[in-house]
């Protein structure tokens, strides 16, 4: 596995003919958009930790920009019902009453769209709201995509994102008065490793689902809660990560003794299809190339990937 090269950068994208260009947000407008609500406290020749595409002439899929990919309104999303309220009684027959108590109890599990920022001038990253600097966050990452970042927290005039600048379950902060665009996602990736597969909810609801290649007993796969980075293409279905790759903000922290490459973590394709749902991979989960490719089309930057056990 040898060493990332950085991918060239692709100019800025644009925004489509006709769209609205979003407005930069001051700190107080900001806040008051993320509010409180859903804010909350490979192996077999494959070289598995995407820092190595580089090596690969991997090709920057110039994705959609964060305005268009993740709108700064909720998407459509039905508002929820107090917790405490009824549905209405009507002279309906039992099923249609069972019916509409369904509907009514689904709508209140509709999750709250995921708040993501776009970074569109370098930034510092802190330890802790306020506290001292560990880093910079900059306006493209390292393969030359925006930088969406998820809020997680926010606390005053600071809000905690999730960043492949820090290790695995760290979060680090940034001020609302930064430059930034504020957006949201109603996507969510959710990976099970006892399952060994992927699931890929929109506003709550199942949209695909589908199986993967985990880490071996001796590279596991990470568990923890991670971000969609970049989104990139290879230029071949052959290649040792498929047709694309969905990198991720988590790190690989048991790679094999003497790899002096990378280790950034992601779900990417593979030319090794019969492998998908065994252990086989040094981290990164592997799968099928319509899968992966349909996520490198549909899934937001910023979106939250979840992989549990």
């Amino acid at each position: 596995m040898a060493r990332a090269a950085v991918p060239p950068r692709s100019s800025h994208p644009t925004q489509p003919r006709g769209a609205a260009r979003p407005r930069r947000r001051a700190a107080s407008s900001a806040l008051a958009l993320l509010g409180a609500a859903a804010l909350a406290g490979c192996g077999g020749g494959e070289q598995a930790i995407v820092e190595a595409i580089g090596e690969r002439t991997a090709t920057v899929q110039v994705p959609p920009s964060p305005a268009s990919t993740v709108p700064a309104a909720p998407q459509g999303l039905p508002p929820a019902p107090p917790a405490d309220e009824e549905a209405p009684r009507t002279s309906a027959t039992a099923p249609a009453a069972a019916a509409g108590r369904e509907a009514a109890a689904a709508a209140r599990r509709v999750p709250e769209p995921q708040p993501t920022v776009h970074v569109t001038r370098a930034t510092a990253l802190r330890s802790r709201p306020g506290g001292p600097a560990v880093g910079r966050i900059a306006p493209r990452t390292q393969f030359g995509s925006p930088t969406v970042l998820p809020v997680v927290r926010h606390s005053g005039a600071w809000l905690g994102v999730l960043t492949p600048e820090l290790p695995n379950g760290r979060i680090g902060w940034i001020s609302a008065r930064a430059a930034l665009e504020v957006h949201r996602s109603a996507w969510e990736i959710t990976a099970s490793l006892g399952r060994r597969e992927i699931v890929v909810r929109r506003a709550g609801r199942v949209v695909s689902r589908f199986p993967v290649a985990i880490g071996s007993p001796s590279t596991p796969t990470p568990r923890g809660r991670f971000a969609v980075t970049d989104k990139l293409t290879t230029g071949s279905d052959t290649s040792p990560y498929g047709c694309c790759i969905l990198a991720l903000s988590g790190r690989q922290t048991r790679t094999p003794q003497g790899w002096g490459g990378g280790d950034r973590l992601a779900i990417h394709g593979t030319s090794l299809p019969q492998t998908i749902g065994t252990e086989a991979s040094l981290g990164c989960l592997r799968a099928p190339t319509g899968a992966i490719r349909r996520l490198v089309e549909t899934v937001p930057l910023g979106t939250l990937v979840t992989i549990r056990a």
